[in-house]
């Protein structure tokens, strides 16, 4: 089990090794293009996508499953050892291919939320400085402004009371004109 585990995190690297160059790069990808397609069937060049790179479930799954399997037949002709003669060896070569699928994706993912960050990341940093002064506004009203009822309560302290004014009539008997 622990021979397996190595071989699994390492083909988890690789996946995204693999990735990441093709990410960078898919030259390859364009060489074999050109070879197998037709002029009218090539890809345009500006397609960024690759044996992995932006390649669907399945494709994707093809190509990891050949690439290990040429490298185990590799192995198993030119070097004492067995990769397809026991358990260990088909079991080892399943592993290195889930690992370098799993690696891919993990891959691709890392590389996506990257570029989402940097991106959003100036649109980040402006809201939380609007959220700061926001922040530092409130807290300063907090502090400054006084609760409302008592803004009130010194209102109706400031307006004296009105002293009742006498009528015209009582104004007129006053003077002695009526």
């Amino acid at each position: 089990m622990g021979i397996e585990l190595v071989i699994f995190i390492a083909a988890i690297l690789f996946g995204i090794f693999l990735y990441w160059r093709e990410s960078n790069s898919n030259a390859t990808y364009r060489f074999l293009n050109k070879i197998v397609n037709s002029k009218e069937l090539q890809m345009s060049p500006d397609n960024p996508k690759g044996f992995v790179y932006q390649q669907s479930l399945l494709p994707r799954i093809i190509f990891v499953v050949s690439l290990v399997l040429v490298s185990a037949l590799i192995v198993e002709f030119l070097t004492p050892i067995a990769v397809f003669s026991s358990y260990n060896g088909v079991s080892a070569f399943a592993s290195f291919a889930v690992g370098t699928l799993l690696g891919t994706y993990i891959a691709g993912f890392v590389i996506k939320s990257s570029e989402v960050i940097e991106e959003q990341s100036e649109s980040l940093e402006d809201k939380f400085d609007d959220v700061v002064e926001k922040g530092k506004d409130f807290i300063e009203d907090l502090r400054t402004r006084e609760p409302k009822v008592v803004e009130e309560a010194k209102k109706e302290i400031k307006t004296e009371p009105e002293v009742e004014k006498p009528s015209a009539r009582d104004r007129l008997k006053d003077k002695g004109l009526m």
